[in-house]
C-alpha cells in the first residue's frame, strides 16, 4: 500500500519523517503516512500565498470547471478511496463508499453556486452593495470519523470562493485524502490546495489563517486558538 506524499506547490513529496496508521479492525499497523516538519507547513503556506492572486483573479466559471474536475477524479477512484478509507477508520465498506460518492457530490454541489451581489441599499442617496470576497489562506482541519465528506464541506466552498488552502486531515486517518490529493494534483495551479499530514503537532504563529471548523463543543475553538496562537475566525 501506498507509497503515500504530501502535496506542497502542486508537486508530491514525501514527508520529513513518517507516522504509522493503524487498522482499527485488528490494531496492526496498515501503512506509513507522510509527517510534515515545520519547514514542509511553512513551505506549503508560502506555495498558498504566491498562488492566491491568481487564483482570486481567475473567473469563477474557471474555478467551478475545477471543482466538477475534481469530483469526477473522487468518483472515478471510488473503489479504491472506499477500501482505503475503511481500512484506515473502520466504518463498513458501503458507509465508506457512500462517503465517497458524497464527497465527489458536494464538490459537484458547490461548482453549481454563484457568488452573487446583493443590494443592501438603492435609494436617491447613495447604493449600498455587499460582494462575497475571498479571505486568503485558509486552513481547513479535518476530524477523523468522516475525512471525505467533512472535507468536502471545507474545500470546495473556500476554492469556490477564490481561497488558497492548507487542507491537513486527522493523523488517524490521512491516507484517504493523500490518495485524493494525488488525484487532483494536477488539476488546480500549483499552491491552490496543499495536503499536509502531521502528528497534531505543527502549531506556527506566524500563520494567519482561517480555519473552517465546526463543533458542538465549545471547547474546540478554545484549544485550537492555545494550540495555534494568532488564530481567527470571520
Amino acid at each position: 500500500m501506498g507509497p503515500f506524499h504530501l502535496l506542497i506547490d502542486g508537486k508530491l513529496e514525501a514527508g520529513d519523517s513518517e507516522m504509522s496508521v493503524i487498522n482499527p479492525a485488528n490494531e496492526e499497523v496498515l501503512s506509513a503516512s507522510p509527517r510534515a516538519s515545520m519547514a514542509q507547513l511553512d513551505k506549503a503556506v508560502a506555495a498558498a500565498k504566491r498562488a492566491f492572486p491568481a487564483w482570486r483573479a481567475t473567473s469563477l466559471d474557471a474555478r467551478r470547471k475545477a471543482l466538477l474536475a475534481m469530483a469526477d477524479a473522487i468518483q472515478g477512484d471510488a473503489p479504491n478511496l472506499a477500501r482505503l478509507l475503511t481500512q484506515e477508520q473502520g466504518k463498513p465498506i458501503g458507509d465508506a463508499t457512500g462517503e465517497v460518492y458524497g464527497c465527489a457530490a458536494f464538490f459537484r454541489y458547490f461548482s453549481s453556486l454563484d457568488l452573487p451581489e446583493k443590494v443592501i441599499e438603492d435609494s436617491a442617496t447613495r447604493k449600498v452593495v455587499s460582494r462575497r470576497r475571498p479571505l486568503g489562506v485558509v486552513a481547513a482541519i479535518v476530524p477523523w470519523n468522516f475525512p471525505l465528506i467533512l472535507m468536502a464541506f471545507k474545500v470546495p466552498a473556500a476554492l469556490l470562493a477564490g481561497n488558497t488552502v492548507i487542507l491537513k486531515p486527522a493523523a488517524t486517518t490521512p491516507l484517504s485524502t493523500l490518495r485524493i490529493a494525488e488525484l487532483v494534483k494536477d488539476l488546480l495551479p500549483p499552491g491552490v490546495l496543499n495536503v499536509i499530514s502531521d502528528a497534531n503537532d505543527l502549531a506556527p504563529p506566524s500563520l494567519r489563517t482561517r480555519i473552517f471548523a465546526r463543533s458542538p463543543s465549545p471547547a474546540l475553538p478554545r484549544l485550537a486558538r492555545r494550540s495555534w496562537p494568532g488564530l481567527r475566525r470571520p
